[in-house]
């Protein structure tokens, strides 16, 4: 039986035993929505770093002109470093390069994720990918869907994110019953969380969501109102990022 769970902030992986689990990393605004991003539009890859000097570090293994250099560090776009923004991004014409990237959040989520046996980044830009994905590589798995949050704080806008993956592992959770929610309710466990997240994607406008959040409503007080619109988009990308040797690459 697959079990589904939802994880608040990233802080609770600290007491999870991850071996043998599937992990989904959630940062809707916007690392994840940018890692989505970046390798639909032809990335090679995304370096995760936990901060800007290591992604400095990690950028001088690499020539010159080989890579983007992106970070934040609570929200403000690190000097010398890329707007780590899903559109301020393409505009750095990011295919065929690899982008290595740091965030406040995303990123160390990622990073804390690594014991699991798989580790996946999702947004709601590639939701339905990553989700058929894991239901058919991972019939039977224990699946975290972690929200990252903010600074040891409940994040809504990923909350939101998590609603909309346990909604579709509903529907999708057997191949043969992906026209029955009722029948996949019964062949898939879900906790109280992973039920709250989808009662609220379930009867709440998803752009309306992220910008009444904490980060949505920082972000339009920067005039990133484009970028939030953005990342609201559902499963526009058909992209499954998975972190494996420390970078994330489509599978």
């Amino acid at each position: 039986m697959q079990k589904i769970h939802v994880l608040l902030k990233k802080e609770e992986l600290d007491a999870q035993r991850l071996e043998g689990k599937v992990v989904v990393v959630l940062d809707i605004l916007f690392a994840t929505s940018s890692i989505v991003t970046a390798l639909a539009h032809g990335a090679t890859e995304v370096i995760p770093t936990l901060d800007g000097q290591a992604a400095l570090a990690a950028a001088k293994k690499f020539p010159d002109g080989s890579y983007v250099l992106s970070g934040e560090l609570n929200a403000d776009t690190l000097p010398g470093f890329v707007h780590p923004t899903p559109q301020a991004l393409l505009k750095e014409g990011i295919a065929g390069r690899r982008l290595i990237y740091c965030t406040t959040n995303g990123t160390v989520a990622l990073a804390k994720s690594k014991g699991a046996a798989h580790v996946y980044a999702a947004a709601l830009l590639n939701g339905r990918a990553v989700v058929e994905r894991i239901v058919a590589d991972h019939p039977e798995s224990t699946i975290l869907i972690v929200c990252s949050g903010s600074a040891d704080n409940f994040n809504l806008e990923d909350f939101y994110g998590a609603g909309y993956l346990v909604s579709l592992f509903h529907t999708r959770c057997l191949p043969a019953q992906r026209n029955s929610r009722h029948a996949a309710r019964t062949n898939t466990e879900f906790s109280d969380a992973a039920l709250a997240a989808e009662l609220l994607h379930d009867h709440c406008d998803g752009l309306d969501a992220l910008r009444r959040a904490r980060v949505g409503r920082m972000m339009l007080a920067r005039r990133l109102d484009d970028e939030v619109a953005f990342a609201a988009q559902e499963s526009c990308f058909d992209i499954v990022p998975r972190l494996q040797d420390g970078a994330l690459r489509p599978v």
